[in-house]
């Protein structure tokens, strides 16, 4: 259009001067209207056909260039669109915190960035459940896909490979949906394809998420429930053991000279051991304090049958506890693997390892304990008693016959000592005979210990429960132990004819125990240890503030005695 603006106005002049020159040279004048005719009836219109012709096809170009344009930009700002919603999806499928937020946020984005009407996904072979889901719709109104939609079926892979879903049982299938009202387009499809494999690779996050969390959580209740040092190991590393898909296990544990000892070890479905030679691998774990990667021959030396072993140590703030090793038939089998979740999972093990051994040193110590005070009650009571016995036994054989009135009176006086004694030692083994909380609940123990300890020591007792009572097995353990220690101190010493025991439900459980005995003055002994139950009147504070407790006492002399302790409900 600038060439024409600019330059056929001049070849126009330019052309009509050469053509008028040419007619007037030729000098004909009869010629030269005809030559007029013809060449502004013929040339003028041809050349503005001509011209407009080309403007015209210009034109034509600049509107296709434009829809070009157009389409290309709706092309792009569509992209983009997807683009940011794909990325919106990835945000949100990351910041999922489970399995069922994972699938509702991707069918969410899924209708967001492809413009499906539904969007339907699932993850079946779960082990708590058969099938997880998650649904959407996109502007329709239309609660669920109709018939006439049209359906595109993406499978959802977890992005492991198929050795390592069968080792760890992870063999799981799933499937997103996608519904449109009109067949969808390749572009889509491709679309579709790739928002399948993101979500593949957060439900397998998510997935490995969920694992983590239960494998720490049945370590801590291995923990928290168990105090037999086998029993533990075979637990923890059980629990390890499945978690990575091995099949031979053993733990190594320190001794008191710093020395690693077989403790556990198992191969395979074969019967547990203890004892033996402990291997280099075994030493130069915990040697380096880090886990290793043992080579074949090491791995078939420390378990038989082994291609391949992990070695984890167990470190506590004194230093090294115990080492643990892990082994497996295939070869190569723990390349790769989640070295850092197992390392914790060995530091727990240190905690359970740590909190066993003290609890059977305080078993020692309780027993020892226990051995002191009954021989102290022995020899301080009954042995005492019985000497006084033979000591006046031994009278009465030189008074029999100089003053056999006296020496009746002395045999009498022994009698009555001896059937004193007697009814103590009842009432000692009756403290020492054991209750098993576990297996009868602490309503049911106490119901039966009251009974009984009412018919051994000639009283009434009633007994009154009321609310609630849920405590937890220590909580249970500490009630029952002041209730046995307070029975033992009123057979003791408060010479009651009647007992109330009452365990009262709520918010915090009370246990209270009023007595109509004799009674005391509280300050005299606040710190004596008792004879009969082993513990003082402050230890048993102690034990029931330490747990958040409260512990109290109110008695008078000549009006009888109560106790009462609370604890929080567990």
């Amino acid at each position: 259009m600038r060439f024409a603006r600019n330059i056929l106005p001049i070849l126009i002049v330019l052309v009509v001067i050469a053509y008028e020159t040419l007619v007037r040279r030729l000098g004909n004048p009869g010629g030269e209207i005809t030559a007029h005719l013809l060449f502004y009836g013929l040339a003028g219109p041809l050349a503005t056909y001509f011209t407009l012709r080309w403007i015209t096809e210009g034109e034509r170009a600049r509107q296709m260039a434009e829809q070009e344009l157009r389409r290309l930009y709706l092309q792009l700002s569509t992209q983009n669109e997807r683009l940011e919603a794909v990325q919106t999806l990835m945000r949100e499928v990351a910041d999922a915190p489970d399995l069922e937020t994972v699938l509702q946020a991707s069918a969410q984005g899924a209708v967001r960035a492809t413009g499906a009407t539904h969007a339907r996904l699932s993850l079946a072979g779960l082990e708590h459940s058969s099938q997880v889901s998650g649904t959407a719709r996109g502007s329709t109104l239309l609660e669920s896909p109709s018939a006439d939609l049209h359906e595109l079926q993406v499978e959802l892979s977890t992005g492991l490979p198929a050795g390592v879903r069968g080792r760890m049982g992870q063999n799981r299938t799933g499937m997103m949906s996608l519904y449109f009202d009109a067949p969808p387009t390749p572009g889509t499809q491709a679309l579709a394809q790739a928002i399948g494999a993101e979500v593949g690779s957060a439900l397998a996050s998510a997935q490995q998420r969920s694992r983590d969390l239960i494998t720490l959580y049945e370590v801590d209740q291995s923990i928290r429930a168990e105090r037999n040092m086998r029993r533990l190991l075979a637990r923890v590393t059980g629990n390890m053991a499945e978690r990575i898909g091995a099949q031979s296990r053993a733990a190594y544990l320190t001794d008191a000279d710093g020395l690693l000892r077989l403790e556990y070890a198992q191969e395979g479905e074969g019967e547990p051991r203890r004892g033996g030679a402990v291997p280099s691998f075994a030493v130069r774990v915990g040697r380096e304090g880090v886990p290793l990667i043992a080579s074949a021959q090491e791995a078939a030396q420390v378990l038989d049958g082994a291609q391949s072993a992990l070695g984890l140590p167990m470190r506590g703030e004194d230093g090294l506890v115990g080492v643990i090793v892990l082994g497996s038939a295939l070869a190569r089998a723990f390349s790769g693997m989640r070295v850092p979740l197992l390392a914790l999972l060995a530091s727990q093990a240190t905690l359970a390892v740590r909190n066993a051994r003290a609890y059977l040193h305080s078993e020692e110590v309780a027993i020892g304990e226990e051995r002191s005070r009954i021989a102290r009650e022995i020899h301080d009571g009954v042995a005492q008693s019985l000497a006084v016995c033979a000591i006046r036994l031994d009278v009465v054989e030189r008074q029999i016959r100089s003053d056999p009135e006296r020496a009746i009176q002395d045999v009498r006086a022994a009698a009555a000592l001896l059937r004193e004694q007697i009814r103590e030692v009842r009432r000692s083994i009756f403290a020492l005979r054991p209750i098993d909380l576990e297996r009868y609940g602490l309503l049911e123990t106490v119901r039966r210990y009251v009974q009984d300890f009412a018919e051994q020591n000639n009283l009434r007792s009633r007994l009154s429960i009321e609310g609630d009572v849920t405590l937890a097995p220590g909580d249970e353990a500490v009630m029952f132990r002041i209730l046995q220690e307070s029975l033992n101190n009123v057979a003791k010493h408060a010479r009651a004819g009647s007992l109330d025991v009452t365990l009262l439900g709520g918010s915090r459980v009370t246990l209270s125990i009023q007595d109509d005995g004799q009674g005391f003055d509280l300050s005299q002994v606040s710190g004596r240890v008792s004879s009969a139950g082993g513990l003082g009147l402050m230890q048993m504070r102690e034990r029931v503030e330490s747990r958040g407790g409260s512990y109290h006492i109110r008695s008078v002399p000549g009006q009888g005695t109560r106790i009462e302790a609370q604890l929080p409900q567990g």
